[in-house]
């Protein structure tokens, strides 16, 4: 669907990867205005925005690779082209996570505070990301079974599945992904403790991504229980419970102060 914006010449400008931009640039602007609102480093948090997206980016395209490790060994240009699409989103928090800490360790910043700014804007740009995928044909659902839903006739797509209305779990999670950005706005705005941010997302979009996996159609994937649990959902379930723990010991902390 629109995999392609418009042609620039003899270059193609692939929907996929304005949409990523976009988001992007959206990330960025969020991440400015409430580092300026916190009065937190601005010039660092760009650096750390700009550095945090693309590490997650690459993070989120090396464990899509490692679920179609056969298929990229067949042809492992393919690995390179991104403007097709093919991520799994959690492999960039994943990555981000690390980076945030070894990098605010070192220039003596606080990695919750500055984590809270950052994470509002990283869930409007996986929200673009999302409608990207719609562009791209991939992350898609599983047939409806009536005759409403999203057709698609990408390579992405399984051959049985070309042309068949499916749901449209790229909308669905781009849409929960909005509604988690203004919710956590609300919690940057009313938080009582620094952390508070980044530990409601860490609870939130596991339980999101989870529901959302049921709608799925592509196995790419894997799944830790055939055909019940997906890999996703297995990592999901682990990122809640160690999320509810953290929040649980935050709490505790604050309330002892």
């Amino acid at each position: 669907m629109f995999p392609i914006l418009f042609q620039l010449g003899p270059i193609p400008i692939h929907t996929y990867g304005a949409l990523i931009a976009i988001g992007f640039l959206i990330c960025v602007n969020i991440v400015k205005r409430l580092s300026i609102h916190d009065k937190l480093p601005v010039e660092k948090m760009l650096d750390l925005t700009f550095w945090g997206l693309l590490l997650g980016f690459l993070g989120a395209r090396i464990l899509y690779i490692i679920t179609r490790w056969s298929v990229f060994m067949e042809d492992p240009i393919s690995m390179f082209k991104i403007w097709e699409g093919g991520l799994v989103f959690l492999g960039g928090p994943l990555m981000i996570v690390p980076v945030f800490y070894f990098y605010m360790k070192k220039h003596q910043l606080n990695f919750w505070r500055l984590s809270d700014v950052f994470f509002p804007g990283m869930v409007i740009g996986h929200a673009f990301g999302r409608l990207g995928c719609i562009s791209a044909g991939c992350c898609y659902g599983r047939p409806t079974g009536s005759d409403w839903g999203f057709k698609f006739f990408s390579e992405q797509i399984d051959v049985s599945l070309r042309g068949v209305p499916l749901h449209p779990v790229q909308l669905y999670e781009a849409s929960a992904l909005m509604v988690l950005f203004f919710g956590l706005l609300w919690v940057w705005k009313n938080k009582k403790f620094d952390g508070q941010v980044i530990l409601t997302y860490f609870m939130v979009y596991p339980i999101i991504r989870s529901v959302v996996e049921t709608f799925r159609g592509d196995s790419i994937r894997g799944f830790v229980i055939e055909g019940v649990l997906s890999t996703s959902q297995f990592l999901s379930i682990l990122i809640f419970i160690g999320a509810t723990a953290a929040m649980y010991l935050r709490l505790k902390a604050v309330r002892k102060t």
